[in-house]
């Protein structure tokens, strides 16, 4: 196995039902956060972490996705035409070279586990990455770029973590801690959504691994259990109970969970803020609609 992260598997299969109806028409992973689609700021993360080789597992109706990542010709004419040189290069980030970028059909829902499991052919005897696109990391240096300059340092399985309130581990893949070593953590092994009194941890499994090609062969043997569902959470903690490494990394940087329409709405008012031509104009909306709301109490 190489040690080298150049592959990554983004399951986007997902119906996004928490967003209906606009999901009825529109593939939540191009729904958009500021004037980029969630699915962009997944694709420019990837690709500062050295990400060469994009594997899409999907599902039927999300063509419009497919479609994004393709040249549009016209519309380059019509930019050129006009001499909208700094659109050009906008789009040019939104293009994937022949051979880039890889779509798998996930035919039936049975959870992230199978979602990976369906790229297996595609990964082989390599590491890679899985993105997932909800969470969205605001950072100065990407979070997957961290983990994958970690991994060269620490091989094995490696998932980003954060601490969670414990009112919320039933909503996430809790670790197990052998041994907290601060931004990394030993782990002998992973529960998923347990509740509060039964969790090992506060310390919550978010979109970002990096896996060795032993998981693949984890997920080839694991039954689907409550739900129909095949956890990928099961097959990483195999690893840690055969005695192969597994890493939690604490990653630098504030998660959104853009999922969620709260954790969506979070996302836009801050990358708003965070560009210098909407911050003046947004904060002052802002500070207006606290002052009404003042007034109005």
């Amino acid at each position: 196995m190489k040690n080298k992260v150049t592959k990554a598997i983004f399951p986007v299969a997902g119906l996004g039902t928490r967003f209906l109806p606009a999901t009825k028409s529109v593939p939540k992973e191009i729904m958009t956060l500021v004037d980029r689609p969630l699915i962009q700021y997944a694709i420019d993360e990837a690709r500062a972490a050295g990400i060469k080789e994009f594997i899409f597992v999907t599902s039927r109706g999300k063509g419009a996705l497919e479609d994004y990542f393709d040249h549009a010709p016209v519309l380059e004419q019509e930019l050129r035409k006009k001499n909208k040189t700094e659109l050009l290069e906008i789009l040019k980030n939104t293009n994937m070279d022949s051979g880039e970028i890889a779509y798998i059909r996930q035919h039936k829902a049975m959870g992230l586990g199978h979602a990976v499991w369906c790229a297996r052919r595609l990964i082989g005897n390599e590491p890679f990455a899985v993105m997932l696109p909800d969470d969205v990391i605001a950072a100065k240096k990407p979070c997957l770029q961290q983990m994958v300059e970690a991994f060269q340092e620490n091989p094995g399985c490696m998932v980003a973590a954060m601490e969670v309130p414990r009112a919320k581990t039933s909503s996430y893949g809790i670790l197990d801690v052998a041994e907290d070593m601060g931004t990394h953590v030993s782990v002998r092994g992973m529960v998923e959504k347990p509740e509060a009194d039964a969790a090992p941890s506060n310390l919550a499994v978010i979109g970002r691994y990096i896996l060795t090609p032993n998981v693949m062969r984890n997920l080839n043997q694991i039954k689907a259990g409550s739900g129909g569902e095949i956890q990928l959470t099961d097959a990483i903690a195999m690893e840690a109970a055969e005695g192969r490494p597994v890493n939690g990394y604490r990653f630098s940087g504030q998660r959104f969970d853009c999922g969620s329409k709260a954790g969506f709405l979070q996302a836009t008012v801050s990358f708003g803020l965070a560009r210098e031509e909407l911050r003046d104009g947004l904060m002052e909306y802002l500070q207006d609609l606290l002052h009404v709301d003042k007034a109005a109490q």
